[in-house]
């Protein structure tokens, strides 16, 4: 694929990552995604040809950012058997106090069919193997994962009722279980 295709492509995603942020999954129209990325109804289509193509293409380019993000942080870590752990929990911690919205274009990809969320449960699978692979203790690396992954679903369906204290309670106790200061 040329740059100048690559970069409309990616402008395409961010556009649709960002109106489901803003208006909700269900408003997500190829009109309202075109516009939003500055290309016409065709152009989008030439990359997507259909609103389906497009969630997908979000749902895979949200998996890929999230896994790029991770190993850059675990290599700043230098190695350690909890490298791995330490960077999932420092992303999932930035993202909560950057108050990053939950990955929107997840929901979207959710609200028009729930196999579109496929790749996301490899991912995740593939994801907890290799932390439990890596981990000092694979049985606390399980632990760590369905907790900050239980506290990330609470926010995603917008049902967290901690305080930021609690939040904060939480967080000092994975990061003590992991052994980051």
């Amino acid at each position: 694929m040329s740059g100048r295709r690559s970069k409309t492509r990616q402008k395409i995603l961010e556009a649709a990552a960002e109106i489901s942020r803003e208006s909700g999954p269900g408003n997500l129209s190829l009109e309202a995604v075109a516009a939003r990325a500055g290309v016409s109804k065709g152009g989008l289509l030439y990359h997507f040809p259909s609103k389906t193509a497009l969630l997908k293409a979000v749902v895979e380019s949200f998996v890929i950012s999230f896994d790029e993000e991770l190993a850059r942080r675990k290599e700043a870590k230098a190695g350690g058997a909890d490298a791995m752990l330490a960077a999932y929990l420092e992303l999932f911690v930035e993202d909560h106090d950057c108050r990053r919205p939950p990955p929107s274009g997840l929901l979207a990809a959710l609200s028009q069919d729930p196999d579109f969320l496929a790749p996301v449960r490899k991912h995740n699978r593939a994801l907890l193997d290799r932390m439990r692979q890596t981990a000092s203790d694979p049985a606390m690396a399980l632990v760590v994962y369905l907790a900050i992954q239980g506290m990330r679903g609470m926010n995603l369906l917008g049902l967290d009722v901690m305080s930021d204290e609690e939040f904060t309670e939480a967080v000092d106790k994975l990061k003590a279980i992991v052994g980051v200061a």
